[in-house]
């Protein structure tokens, strides 16, 4: 588990490696990245439920048609 020690020594590096400028840049650049991946597992979700839907209906039409 990462401490608060740990924490503040990986902000000091990221201060000096970037800049203390380029933080809000790379911060921005996150977070639109963690939006973009939840947006395309929400998507994935979505396209699986009716994928599942989709094979119900195909299996009632085939008991139908069996019948």
């Amino acid at each position: 588990m990462i401490g608060t020690p740990e924490i503040l020594l990986i902000a000091a590096v990221i201060i000096v490696l970037f800049g203390a400028s380029q933080i809000p840049k790379f911060a921005r650049s996150i977070g639109k990245a963690k939006g973009e991946f939840k947006k395309g597992i929400d998507e994935a979700k979505k396209e699986d439920v009716k994928a599942e839907k989709d094979k119900k209906k195909d299996e009632k039409i085939e008991e139908k048609k069996e019948a």
